[in-house]
């Protein structure tokens, strides 16, 4: 059965690779056998990244890049494409977000956001797709989305209507790309730690530099979150070996949550004395209603 989560000899491409989700992502692939081709931005990332990945015995390429740069990434994937002769998997992770209202949010804010969280992925899947066909083994390609792709997201129109796109596109894809053995699915995280949501949005990865949740916030993470707590880098990773393993063979075009059951609960909330609340509002118990 191990053999069926296995990964050797494949080559993997992680954009935004050097923190977060990425990260995660890339350090599962390569734990699995995968050679892993780290895409970001910081230098930096990219090399620890790499390290982290070599320590797993296999073989990383680090590759600095700005992923709105449409030219830079179409470079990239030749270079991986030249070092390795394959791609088998791609992870399209690269995105960002930028909280404001929709109508105090610029034209120019629009099209940083949807060439950032939509357009990278399409220029990705196009190049990468082309060379899983010319390889003829097929080949897995996982978009990660959000759960803001399935509810309304007050201060974050633009970027949810990115990652919505990037649903519809994972569907599409699935179908169009089934003849060829492509497998593309999509997870959907929701609160995961990551260097962008505790501060350390540029430069080297410095987890001693972030914050610690006082226990207030702690318990409000309880009361929001089904499980309990925030999610882990390496549980996105996790989900993201299997959607690419021969376990996920016959998996394609489907929606995961990796969200502790947040999509699940759909604003049922943790009370304080336990049980569940609707946003926060009344408690509803098992009782009957009375009659009259």
């Amino acid at each position: 059965m191990t053999d069926r989560i296995r990964l050797q000899g494949q080559t993997a491409i992680v954009t935004g690779g050097g923190g977060g989700i990425g990260r995660g992502c890339a350090i599962r692939l390569a734990e699995a056998g995968a050679n892993v081709v780290i895409a970001d931005n910081v230098p930096e990332r990219c090399e620890e990244v790499a390290a982290r990945v070599r320590e797993a015995g296999v073989q990383a390429l680090p590759y600095p890049v700005d992923m709105m740069d449409g030219d830079a990434t179409h470079a990239m994937i030749a270079a991986a494409d030249k070092a390795f002769g394959r791609v088998d998997i791609l992870v399209n992770n690269v995105g960002g977000v930028s909280g404001k209202p929709f109508l105090e949010q610029s034209e120019r804010s629009w099209q940083r956001h949807i060439e950032l969280n939509l357009m990278t992925m399409l220029r990705c899947t196009h190049d990468v797709a082309k060379i899983m066909v010319r390889e003829g083994r097929g080949g897995s390609i996982v978009n990660v989305a959000s759960i803001e792709a399935t509810r309304a997201a007050p201060m974050f129109a633009v970027y949810a209507a990115c990652k919505a796109g990037m649903v519809s596109f994972t569907r599409t894809m699935a179908v169009e790309l089934a003849e060829h053995r492509i497998r593309v699915n999509v997870i959907a995280p929701d609160h995961t730690v990551s260097p962008g949501t505790k501060g350390n949005r540029g430069g080297p990865v410095d987890r001693s530099t972030w914050k610690v949740n006082s226990p207030e916030e702690q318990a409000a993470w309880q009361q929001l979150i089904p499980l309990g707590y925030e999610g882990d880098e390496l549980q996105c990773g996790d989900a993201i070996v299997f959607l690419s393993s021969p376990m996920a063979e016959y998996i394609t075009g489907v929606l995961l949550p990796v969200d502790g059951g947040t999509w699940a609960s759909s604003g049922w909330m943790r009370g304080a004395e336990g049980g569940w609340t609707l946003n926060q509002g009344l408690r509803f118990s098992a009782a009957p209603p009375k009659e009259g």
